[in-house]
Formats: C-alpha cells, structure tokens, sequence
C-alpha cells in the first residue's frame, strides 16, 4: 500500500506537472488527483524538491521508455530507428494539442536556474538521451550511412539540442510545422548520407 501511494503521487504530479509546469502545481492539487491523504507527501519526499528529483525518475522509467526502446530496436537500421523515434514524439505532441512539450525540456527551463540538484539530475538524463542518439548515429556511421566529417556524438548532441528548440517553437506557435522541419533538415540535410566529393573541372585539375 505505501507503494501504491507512492506511485499514486508520483503519476498525478507527472500529469500535472507535465501539464501545468512545476512551481504552478500545489501539493494539494496532486494529493487530490491521487487520492491520498494529505500526510502521505511528506512521508515519501522531505521536500518539493526532493518529488522534483523523484519526478524526473517517474519520467525517465515510466514515461518515456516506449520511445528510448526504440533507439534500441536492432531489427530496425539505425537512421530508421532515429526517423521513428521522431515521428512518435511528434504524434504525442499532436495528440496534446502541442501544449505539453517535452516533460525534461520544460523542467530544465522552469527549475534549472532555481534547484542546482535539479538542474543536474536534468543534465544527466538529457545526456543519457544524446548518448543513445549518439550510439545510433555511430552505428550508422560503422554501416556507411553518415558522411565522414560527421563525428556520431557531436551530431548527435546538435540534434538533440535542434529538437528542444522545435519543441518550443511548437508550443508557442501551437502547430506541428517546427517539428517537420526539424525532422526535414536532420534527415535530407544533416543526415543524408555520404557526401560526394566536389568534381574536377579542367580549370582546377592538377597540372593546369
């Protein structure tokens, strides 16, 4: 039962926070979704702070599992994997009506410059997510698939930081069209393979 509790407080807050931001959600509000007693917060996390900590974790291991298993789909080719993973985010995006956002991104813009312990457990994980990009990237940098100047973990760590600014500008234009682009420019430009090597005309051929 305590865990049940625990967890009960742990999915309310997620879906307020997620929907209302962190400092705009009152313990009582998620105590009530929960269906707890006005005691048990307290009893499982010393401080608001520490449920920020907890809900980071409650994100990471229940809420978005779904999309990080399918960077690691080894049945899939890497840069397909990459173009699905995408494509999911942006169906949730479109199913909340673009007002939600990425629950780590809007963390990181609401918390980061208040809870130094926030801010870094919020550094881990969004690294943790550049990593595996990173690996997928690598990946199909082994097969041939990216052009040699790309180094996998760089690229990834830009198309990360590419896909949070979409995000916001999703949810301030409320409309999916940053979202495509990003993915248009990642997949036809960044992403698009090997580059050919710049041809040789007789006016710069060696020996003119």
């Amino acid at each position: 039962m305590k865990r049940d509790a625990r967890r009960a407080i742990l999915d309310a807050g997620a879906e307020l926070v997620h929907r209302k931001g962190f400092n705009n959600t009152g313990i009582k509000e998620i105590l009530d979704l929960a269906g707890v007693p006005k005691g048990s917060f307290y009893f499982y996390f010393p401080s608001k702070e520490e449920f920020g900590l907890a809900l980071i974790d409650h994100y990471r291991e229940v809420r978005t599992p779904a999309l990080a298993q399918v960077l690691r789909d080894a049945d899939v080719p890497p840069l397909d994997r990459l173009r699905r993973f995408f494509e999911l985010a942006r169906q949730r995006y479109q199913q909340w009506d673009y007002e939600r956002g990425c629950p780590f991104g809007n963390l990181a813009q609401e918390m980061c410059d208040l809870s130094p312990a926030i801010c870094e457990k919020l550094r881990e994980v969004l690294g943790g997510l550049s990593r595996a990009m990173g690996d997928v990237l690598n990946e199909a940098a082994a097969r041939g698939e990216l052009a040699p100047d790309l180094e996998p973990y760089e690229t990834a760590a830009f198309v990360m930081d590419a896909w949070e600014g979409a995000i916001l500008r999703m949810k301030a234009e409320k409309n999916v069209q940053p979202l495509l682009r990003l993915e248009k420019m990642v997949f036809t430009r960044i992403l698009s393979g090997p580059r050919a090597a710049p041809a040789i005309t007789a006016g710069n051929s060696q020996g003119d």
